[in-house]
């Protein structure tokens, strides 16, 4: 359908051309026109769908159709909040609304972690109109008074599934209880999980349920295959593939953050450009390895799960899965990467015989299997054991202690208590203390 066809202002509509897009995606074809109308909705889409424009474009045309005039040196109240689970989402949907609200007059602003807090406090008493932000980091800005959600018309929960996965729940119902109860609700979901439903069950008025594909799917242009190999030859393949096959841009996920960064150093070695990102890389950080990797100045990124969601990178033709996530909805997330905006992309997964489990449950949930391939010179060797995995890593096994058998810290108490005893007004110190020697 075309975008003409779905009740944009002009104004919208010329930014829309401009970003060169004519034809809307089924998600947005069912979703904005619903939101124009001022309903509430629960939305399910496939990562790639066009699910950010199709929120931003009506929530700008709805809040630009009664502007509020500005006093000099007041501070107004913002009227949309936009919730993101990450950082770089947050970015990523800023970014969007500011492309499609070039000829709107209204002001937008991210708020996230990981930078400095004062700068944005500053944008923030120049008035906002509409806001972005982390959980975490909105609840900070709410506790100095930096900004005031008492009048929100919209709300918007981005990748609210993945909101959830990541703890934020508590936050949220937080940020809820400061609102109106007057108001808006968007709430868009990867995935349809009990909890999700609970969720919107206690914020969403009589909603408009919209889902443009099968639950928990992958996008069918994303051709999957898994290749079984080793643990300890995972890297050797994966350097061997992108060599051969001339890959010049490759997403890449590991478990760990430590794994990423190890990955990320043993391909430098091997001769290919790459980045980590991942949590505990600072914001400036994250942004310029993504900045490169979109640049094509680092070949392959190596991200966590928190690259999973919000990097959206056109045509970015490989994702591979260094190791399999724990989750198995993340799989869907990670893969997503790939095969947007009606392009054809590849998910190539790197499984060792400790993930089988780990791929039981992800094919489980796609209701398929996938290809398995094993590449000459690769095959796994059969005299290895699966080791289980626990938050990935590796499960320490651990001698079995009798439940009669007292602990090594009462024990150490016991011997101690006993020596008391047999010296009366004599101090046990610690065996780990070194003697001091007796002054001259």
């Amino acid at each position: 359908m075309s975008f003409e066809n779905l009740g944009l202002s002009t104004n919208i509509l010329r930014a829309v051309h401009k970003k060169g897009y004519s034809q809307a995606t089924p998600i947005q074809s069912q979703a904005i026109p619903v939101i124009l109308q001022g309903r509430d909705i629960m939305a399910n889409a496939q990562t790639g769908t066009g699910k950010t424009a199709c929120f931003t474009l009506p929530l700008l045309q709805r809040l630009s159709l009664e502007t509020k005039p500005r006093r000099k040196k007041s501070r107004l109240p913002v009227r949309g909040l936009i919730l993101a689970p990450t950082r770089e989402l947050a970015a990523q949907v800023s970014d969007s609304i500011r492309t499609y609200g070039e000829y709107v007059p209204l002001r937008t602003q991210v708020a996230f972690g990981g930078v400095n807090i004062n700068s944005q406090i500053h944008k923030l008493q120049r008035g906002v109109d509409i806001l972005v932000a982390t959980p975490g980091r909105l609840l900070d800005l709410t506790q100095r008074h930096a900004v005031d959600l008492s009048q929100i018309e919209i709300l918007v929960m981005d990748e609210a599934d993945r909101m959830l996965d990541m703890g934020f729940i508590h936050d949220i119902r937080k940020i809820l209880a400061l609102l109106p109860p007057q108001r808006q609700n968007l709430m868009f979901s990867a995935t349809f999980s009990n909890n999700i439903k609970q969720l919107a069950d206690g914020i969403l008025r009589d909603p408009a349920q919209i889902e443009v594909a099968r639950r928990n799917t992958a996008a069918e242009r994303i051709s999957q295959i898994i290749h079984p190999v080793d643990r300890n030859r995972k890297r050797e393949l994966l350097s061997h593939m992108i060599g051969r096959n001339n890959w010049q841009q490759v997403l890449v996920f590991t478990r760990t953050k430590h794994g990423a960064n190890r990955l990320s150093e043993q391909l430098c070695k091997d001769g290919l450009s790459a980045a980590a990102i991942h949590g505990n890389k600072s914001q400036g950080a994250r942004t310029r390895a993504l900045a490169d990797f979109k640049a094509g100045k680092v070949r392959v990124l190596v991200a966590t799960d928190i690259a999973a969601r919000g990097i959206d990178i056109d045509h970015l033709p490989h994702v591979v899965n260094f190791e399999l996530p724990n989750v198995a909805e993340d799989y869907v997330h990670r893969i997503g990467r790939t095969g947007r905006a009606g392009k054809e992309g590849q998910a190539i997964s790197l499984v060792c015989v400790d993930e089988y489990k780990l791929l039981n449950d992800i094919e489980k949930l796609l209701k398929q299997d996938i290809e398995q391939v094993v590449l000459p010179g690769y095959e796994p060797d059969p005299s290895i054991k699966a080791e289980p995995i626990i938050k990935g890593k590796r499960k320490q096994q651990r001698k079995p202690q009798s439940n009669n058998a007292p602990s090594q810290q009462k024990r150490h108490a016991i011997r101690n208590k006993n020596k008391t005893a047999s010296h009366p007004g004599r101090t046990v110190q610690n065996k780990s203390r070194k003697r001091q020697p007796h002054a001259a």
